[in-house]
């Protein structure tokens, strides 16, 4: 694999507006320009469904963490949007026969996928370089005093773009997430339903948080593309069996493997989010909320989960929320704010909501509750909301729609989406 990458070949005069005006630059609480994710699966009586747990099996973990920067690349005749550097660290804990067989695996891997060895640690093909790590006892475990479980130990396979300098900060950043312990889901209240936004009216002005859901009717794929991409959970067509059981065993771990036999196939794969996210544009519900914003009625920044801009692209200022280096990042409420409007969003990982409630605001959702997965509908109802709180279970483009119309508000046909 060579960099840069190709993610678009071509990009015309308005992309690299879009591209330089929202995704160039460091002047942001993130780099816009950084995708990054992390997965950290591990074995424990609280999540025994989804990993396995018994007491006779317990103790694997597997870890995923990936950094890309993208960039824009002038070398050929027209402007194209690259993968500049790639990291991607992926550390496995398991039973020593089970690792040593993936250890050969890996060896085999790199023969049958023509890397050429450096040292005793690390290959190299293309501007990749990989290295194989294998640990009795993981220095990170000894760093937090965390024992290895008897008869275990890991492999950590590392791909690195040449040149691509990654701080100890980020690579110490999936450890912090998993000292950080299992997320305890929240206690789901009695919620009210509504049928529409009109309630609403009685706590403005509001500020808004929104997840997926609007990004997804944009026609950007759901969470649940990279955890199939990046093989870190089993997804099942049954819609009565929604465990979707971590990916633990090393024989069951793809990823690897599909890296080392042919890293540029799978590249394919691995940008096909950012590449997603940069080429969709704003939806009726973006501007919707930006027409709502200009007549007063939404104050604050846009409290953002999502990477690729759309509320901004919309014209409306965006506070991205969705941290690793913060387990609970500083959220810039509003101090006129009496309600928070939490939009396609599951569960309230960074106490957003709590913290408004917290404050005295009221919190309503716009959520389907739902999601289609497999050509088949599968039910999936909102973690968290309490019982003072309001559900409008719909779209977001129709319920946004209808509140613009409820109060009096245009929606400008031409509103700029660059």
């Amino acid at each position: 694999m060579f960099f840069p990458y190709p993610v678009i070949e071509q990009l015309d005069d308005a992309q690299v507006v879009a591209w330089e005006k929202h995704f160039a630059g460091a002047a942001h609480e993130r780099p816009r320009a950084i995708e990054e994710g992390i997965w950290r699966r591990t074995q424990d009586p609280a999540n025994a469904v989804q990993s396995g747990w018994s007491e006779g099996e317990q103790g694997r973990r597997r870890i995923v963490h990936y950094r890309y920067r993208y960039d824009l690349d002038y070398t050929f005749p027209v402007p194209r949007l690259v993968l500049a550097d790639l990291y991607l660290y992926t550390s496995v804990l398991g039973p020593t026969a089970e690792i040593d067989e993936y250890r050969s695996n890996v060896r085999y891997w790199l023969i049958e996928g023509g890397w050429r060895q450096v040292d005793d640690a690390v290959w190299s093909k293309g501007d990749l370089r990989v290295t194989v790590t294998l640990h009795d006892t993981h220095p990170q475990d000894e760093r937090a005093s965390r024992p290895t479980p008897a008869g275990f130990c890991s492999l950590d396979v590392v791909f690195l773009s040449e040149d691509f300098a990654v701080t100890r900060t980020v690579r110490q950043m999936p450890w912090n997430v998993l000292a950080g312990g299992i997320r305890i889901k929240d206690e789901r209240g009695n919620p009210t339903y509504a049928d529409d936004l009109s309630e609403l009216k009685n706590f403005l002005p509001f500020q808004v948080e929104i997840g997926c859901g609007t990004s997804v009717e944009a026609g950007v794929p759901p969470l649940h593309f990279l955890h199939q991409a990046y093989r870190v959970t089993e997804r099942t067509d049954n819609v009565m069996k929604q465990t979707h059981p971590f990916v633990l065993s090393p024989k069951n771990d793809t990823l690897v493997r599909e890296m080392l036999l042919d890293a540029t196939t799978k590249a394919e794969e691995l940008v096909t989010m950012f590449r997603v996210s940069f080429l969709a544009e704003p939806t009726a519900a973006h501007h919707a909320l930006r027409a709502l914003h200009d007549a007063g009625h939404f104050v604050g920044p846009v409290l953002q989960h999502n990477f690729d801009l759309l509320a901004a692209r919309a014209g409306l200022q965006e506070h991205f929320v969705r941290r690793y280096d913060q387990k609970i990042p500083p959220v810039p409420f509003h101090a006129e704010a009496k309600a928070l409007l939490v939009v396609g969003l599951h569960a309230d990982r960074r106490s957003v909501q709590k913290r408004a409630r917290e404050r005295g605001m009221k919190v309503f959702y716009v959520d389907t509750e739902g999601l289609e997965e497999f050509g088949k509908y599968m039910p999936y109802p909102l973690e968290g909301p309490q019982n003072c709180d309001v559900i409008v279970k719909a779209e977001a483009i129709p319920t946004l729609v209808e509140l613009c119309h409820q109060l009096g508000v245009n929606i400008p046909v031409t509103q700029a989406s660059a």
